[in-house]
């Protein structure tokens, strides 16, 4: 098994029945519990519904998107021993690998907030998201500082 995913590793994902779209599909996959798609749709769209309300947009697509563009990362750190040290050695983020943190992010916020069902946790990330706030958005700035500070090791990268 290669270490990296090669295009013949990566799975097709259709888009989803509501909004026709993959990004959407791939959260709805994400939010699914045992396999239990049907909760997990009606919990996403139910969320997404709600924060476009509140928001007082027209399409919680709109929503979505803006929310998830806004929590997209554009460089991360990976460790990398050089030299018998370790350094944090920021990349940048492209493709399938920013979606992946994106939605990963996106619903480790939602799972994280208490005391309500998980359509209203989406709802609230989804808004908050939309406004440049919350968890999600929190984690994106946190690895964007992270690159920053760690932006004199970039010369490592090309070794």
């Amino acid at each position: 098994m290669p270490r990296k995913k090669t295009k013949a590793l990566v799975r097709e994902v259709q888009p989803d029945r509501l909004y026709n779209n993959v990004q959407v599909q791939k959260l709805i996959n994400r939010v699914m519990n045992d396999g239990k798609k049907q909760i997990a749709e009606k919990l996403v769209y139910t969320g997404m519904q709600k924060a476009a309300e509140r928001l007082k947009v027209e399409s919680p697509l709109e929503v979505f998107e803006k929310a998830f563009k806004n929590v997209q990362p554009q460089v991360e750190t990976r460790s990398r021993r050089v030299g018998g040290a370790n350094y944090q050695i920021p990349f940048e983020v492209k493709g399938q690998r920013q979606n992946h943190l994106t939605t990963m992010w996106f619903v480790a916020a939602c799972r994280s907030r208490k005391g309500i069902g998980m359509a209203d946790k989406i709802a609230a990330e989804l808004q908050d998201a939309y406004n440049g706030q919350g968890n999600a958005v929190k984690k994106r700035e946190d690895t964007h500082k992270m690159a920053e500070a760690n932006r004199a090791f970039a010369h490592f990268a090309r070794t």
